[in-house]
């Protein structure tokens, strides 16, 4: 454990970004945010602070609960930071509402036979005049 870690070196070590570079870019991106605001790679990350971090789809907030310049095992790096209770209920419902988009969108049934070939040959063609 160390008295001062930069953010881009405890989101390394936290396992948010795979590399310090990814980290710095995602920081200097405006991507990540400490306290509620845009933060410089050279912050230096306190206990209790609130980080909103991007994950994918999604955005953790999270605070940090212990610090680390070392990158460890996963079990480990939870360790360093606890995600807040909105921040879980906003992933849960983004989920979620991704899973019933991605629900109502069907997909083709099999490849267009001889017709539905020709009708979509038309259609690139000459578009629809129809």
């Amino acid at each position: 454990m160390s008295d001062t870690i930069r953010i881009d070196k405890w989101l390394w070590a936290a396992r948010f970004f795979k590399t310090r570079g990814l980290a710095k870019k995602a920081i200097e991106g405006g991507k990540v945010h400490y306290n509620g605001g845009r933060v410089k790679t050279s912050k230096v990350v306190e206990l209790g602070a609130l980080i909103k971090v991007p994950q994918g789809w999604d955005t953790l907030e999270v605070e940090v609960t212990g610090l680390s310049g070392q990158r460890r095992g996963a079990a480990e790096a939870r360790a360093l930071y606890r995600e807040t209770s909105a921040s879980q209920a906003r992933r849960e419902r983004e989920a979620q509402n991704r899973r019933l988009a991605n629900q109502s969108m069907q997909g083709p049934h099999g490849r267009p036979d001889k017709k539905q070939r020709r009708a979509i040959q038309d259609f690139q063609r000459h578009g629809f005049d129809d």
